[in-house]
């Protein structure tokens, strides 16, 4: 079965997407795939890579990364609500003239276009919410 993630929680503020790293890992040993993860609201401070450098945090910032790049999941961050919690990749930074960024590959700031789609990819989607 294919499913898809929505991830609304922060790291620091919400088991969500604790929970949501635990349910993939109940996907992946009973053979589901995992068509893709939408990171919105709050959850989009999964994909800072300053939360991969801050302890207790780093790990959960590791196996997000880990999670895309053994699996091939893409990660796909709200571009509206990241960049209203200040959150940047380098082709925005770019774009603005700004000499730092914060979000880094795999994670991938999109519209919510990208939301859409995964819904239509999968059979199941679940919310992972505070």
């Amino acid at each position: 079965m294919r499913y898809g993630l929505l991830v609304l929680g922060a790291p620091f503020s919400s088991q969500a997407p604790h929970s949501a790293l635990r349910f993939v890992d109940a996907l992946f040993k009973e053979g589901h795939q995992l068509e893709g993860i939408f990171f919105h609201h709050d959850g989009v401070f999964n994909a800072s890579t300053h939360l991969g450098e801050m302890p207790p945090h780093e790990a959960l910032y590791k196996q997000w990364c880990e999670l895309s790049v053994n699996h091939g999941v893409s990660l796909d961050v709200c571009v509206s609500a990241a960049m209203q919690r200040g959150l940047i990749n380098i082709k925005e930074a770019r774009r603005q003239q700004l000499d730092w960024h914060n979000v880094a590959p795999p994670f991938e700031l999109t519209g919510i276009g990208q939301l859409v789609d995964l819904q239509n990819r999968c059979e199941r989607f679940i919310s992972f919410a505070p």
